[in-house]
Formats: C-alpha cells, sequence, structure tokens
C-alpha cells in the first residue's frame, strides 16, 4: 500500500472527479488495468491521491479529450506524457482556424467573470447562435482546456468558463425554443459523462433549425433515459461523449441503449469517444462533430418527411 508524508497535498476521489471530469469508476479501472492512478488509503480505506498523480490524470484527461486511448497514454511514464503534450501543443496551432476575440481567453485567466460574460454577449449578438458555437465557443473552450492543460489555469477558472457558457446558452436556447417543431430530439449523457458543454452545444445547433429539444442535463441511467424517451415521445435520442468516456464501455453502452428503444426511435451520439465508431455501432448515427448534427437532423427530416411540414 503506497504511503504519503503528513506535507504531501492529497485529494479524495470526489475531488479528482470534479478536478478532472474522470469519473470515480474510469480511475477505479485504470488502477486495477494499468496500475496507475496508484492512491495511497487512509484508516477508513478510502483513496488518497497525491498531487502529482492529480498533476498527471489532468495531463491524461486532455490528452483524452485530444483523441488518445487510454491504453496508450494511461500508464505511459512522465516523460512519454511530456513528448505527448508538446506533440499536441505544437499540433494545436491551426492556421485556418475561424478567428475569435482573444481577450476573452485573457478575461477566463485573470478570473474577470463578468467581462467574460459581456465579451461572450457581444459574440453572440454579432455572430448569430450556430456561428457563435462553431466560430467562437468550441475553438475558445479548446483553447481554454489547453491553457489548463499547461498549468496557466486552475480548475475554478475552468469552472468559471463552463458556467459562463452554461449561463449564456441556456439563455439563447431558451430565447429560440419553439416548443412544436419535430423531431422531438431528448439530449442527456449516460451515467458516467460528467462534461455538459457538448450537450448545450449541439442543442445550440438543432434548436435553431426548429427541432424540438429537451435535456434531461449529464448522467442519467440507460433505464431512465428509455423510460424518459417512450413518455415524452421522443423522435430522437442523443449523448453525447467525451474523449475521457471509457472507450470500450462506450459500445456497449450505446448498443445497449439502441437495442432497448423501439426502432422508430433513432439514437444519436457524439463526442470524442465515438469518433469513427461507425461500424461498431450499427443502429447508432455517429455526428461527428457540431456542424454534421446539421446534416443528421436533414437526414432525420428527409426519412420522415410527413412529421417534419
Amino acid at each position: 500500500m503506497n504511503t504519503l508524508s503528513h506535507e504531501q497535498a492529497v485529494f479524495s476521489i470526489a475531488a479528482v472527479e470534479r478536478d478532472t471530469g474522470l469519473s470515480k469508476d474510469t480511475l477505479r479501472v485504470w488502477e486495477r488495468r494499468y496500475g496507475f492512478p496508484a492512491p495511497a488509503r487512509n484508516a477508513n480505506g478510502e483513496r488518497l491521491y497525491p498531487q502529482d498523480q492529480l498533476d498527471r490524470l489532468r495531463l491524461i484527461r486532455r490528452l483524452l479529450d485530444a483523441g488518445h486511448r487510454p491504453a496508450r497514454i494511461v500508464a505511459a511514464t512522465a516523460e512519454e506524457l511530456a513528448d505527448l503534450v508538446e506533440t499536441l501543443r505544437n499540433e494545436s496551432v491551426d492556421p485556418q482556424a475561424p478567428e475569435h476575440d482573444a481577450t476573452l481567453l485573457q478575461c477566463v485567466c485573470l478570473h474577470r467573470a463578468a467581462e467574460l460574460a459581456a465579451g461572450l454577449r457581444r459574440a453572440l449578438m454579432k455572430q448569430g447562435l450556430q456561428r457563435f458555437v462553431v466560430d467562437t465557443l468550441a475553438p475558445l473552450a479548446a483553447e481554454v482546456g489547453e491553457a489548463w492543460m499547461r498549468g496557466e489555469l486552475l480548475v475554478a477558472d475552468e469552472h468559471l468558463f463552463t458556467e459562463q457558457v452554461q449561463n449564456l446558452l441556456r439563455a439563447a436556447i431558451g430565447a429560440q425554443a419553439g416548443g412544436d417543431g419535430r423531431p422531438r430530439i431528448l439530449l442527456t449523457t449516460l451515467p458516467d459523462e460528467l462534461h455538459v458543454l457538448g450537450l448545450l452545444m449541439a442543442e445550440a445547433m438543432l434548436v435553431p433549425e426548429g427541432a424540438a429539444c429537451t435535456s434531461l442535463g449529464t448522467r442519467t441511467p440507460l433505464a431512465d433515459i428509455r423510460a424518459a424517451a417512450l413518455a415524452g415521445a421522443f423522435d430522437v435520442v442523443a449523448l453525447s461523449f467525451s474523449s475521457a468516456y471509457p472507450a470500450r464501455q462506450v459500445v456497449d453502452d450505446l448498443l445497449e441503449l439502441r437495442a432497448s428503444l423501439p426502432a422508430h426511435v433513432a439514437l444519436w451520439a457524439g463526442g470524442g469517444a465515438v469518433h469513427n465508431r461507425h461500424k461498431r455501432l450499427d443502429g447508432v448515427r455517429v455526428v461527428e462533430g457540431l456542424e454534421d448534427s446539421l446534416l443528421a437532423l436533414q437526414e432525420w427530416r428527409d426519412a420522415h418527411p410527413s412529421q417534419s411540414a
């Protein structure tokens, strides 16, 4: 059993989950499968993670978000992780990426919540909801993640950003929601998925197109998703998965949900964990990015012309 000195800062598994977005179950699976993380235990047998392991888990989370698979990086040495992070940083500069207000990232770094909120509102008003999500919000979220990975942001700064974005998107979505459009889409995540921004950004893309979206928020059990889909007579169930979601589990979970839903209820899944998994997800529409959600919507309407009028 690992031991800790009295001087070391330690964190509970709940604190690590909040900080990294990696679920408790994922941390336990990695501990058994890869030997990392390797927490100590207190007198009650509860896991305690030292600062260096938390820092390493934060880097792993960012590499997962960039598309790396757990089997490659969780058991990697600190030097190997550093090389991967450096490569990621070098590749992160995209000269073709849409321009956006760089001062927004500065507001996050300097804890200027009011200025961040005002800047986001200005961008939204100028661009409209869909272009704001694609051209400003998505690249800004990626930059916030990169800054967090480099240690330039605290977890509190990332939470500030997430809270401001959630407030703005929910208000903008509410202002455009009509309520009677088709398809009727139920949005949520599964219990091991903590991230909400992907869900909100997808909703922000779909609502202006006249889709009627209802969000259950995050961490909804499979049985509850099925019950809500049937009770609400939804046409589509749409789920969001970050790259941190367990890779093997995502296929099993989606196929189980697909089998539990009636054939007429479409199942959409988007996010890093399902990228390029079309062949293993029979009956699931894998949404490859925000703008692909609009194509998925059009495909549904083309297949259901009498319900789309």
